[in-house]
């Protein structure tokens, strides 16, 4: 897999060492990690609305096949997420959370609080959950014994996510132009949906707006 590591500008400062703690944790599965931000250094900032809408784009157009964010609280950014098209996003505090998510709800992104618990030794719960994440294979079902109810339930909530979101170019076209204009100034995301993405009216879409 492609994972892509972006969080909102409120938790920059811990960019650096959720992009390590990723790529520690998925490499030596075979994955790719692609860090974007947001940096410390950036002079724009990002709200966790205008970065969900970023992992959607980056997930809608297939550049990225999994995505590692968070915000303060995490919350935020899983419900925004989970509003908009191609995005199953669990909320993972902790390793349970996390390994229960890969193994049973076979989503493409979660969301991990940056800011609320996260005190002292607050890296090592970070990098446990994301070893957690990335061990297994995802969408094998847990525990071994339900394995298969468990498979059929998440194939059937994927559907039902399907059917009830609009496609993903129909909902950039119709969200504010002021926000879609916030989202292309993210260049280093844009430029890599442009050269990675699959998905000729994602891109189209992407150029228009540049």
């Amino acid at each position: 897999m492609k994972v892509g590591v972006i969080q909102a500008t409120s938790q920059a400062k811990k960019n650096e060492l959720l992009y390590h703690c990723t790529m520690d944790s998925a490499e030596k599965h075979g994955h790719k990690v692609i860090n974007f931000g947001c940096y410390e250094e950036e002079s724009c900032c990002f709200s966790y609305i205008e970065i969900a809408v970023m992992i959607s784009m980056l997930l809608s157009s297939r550049s990225i096949d999994f995505v590692v964010t968070g915000c303060s609280s995490g919350q935020g950014m899983m419900i925004a997420c989970n509003s908009l098209p191609n995005i199953v996003c669990g909320y993972t505090a902790n390793p349970q959370d996390a390994f229960l998510f890969g193994r049973i709800n076979d989503g493409n992104a979660v969301s991990i609080p940056l800011g609320l618990n996260f005190g002292w030794a607050g890296e090592i719960n970070l990098q446990c959950t994301l070893e957690k994440l990335f061990e297994d294979e995802f969408g094998i079902g847990y525990p071994p014994e339900d394995a298969d109810r468990k498979k059929r339930d998440t194939l059937l909530l994927k559907e039902i996510n399907g059917l009830t979101k609009r496609n993903a170019i129909d909902v950039f076209e119709r969200l504010d132009k002021a926000l879609i204009q916030k989202v292309i100034q993210k260049t280093n995301v844009m430029e890599y949906i442009l050269v990675h993405g699959k998905d000729k009216e994602i891109l189209e879409f992407i150029q228009s707006k540049r």
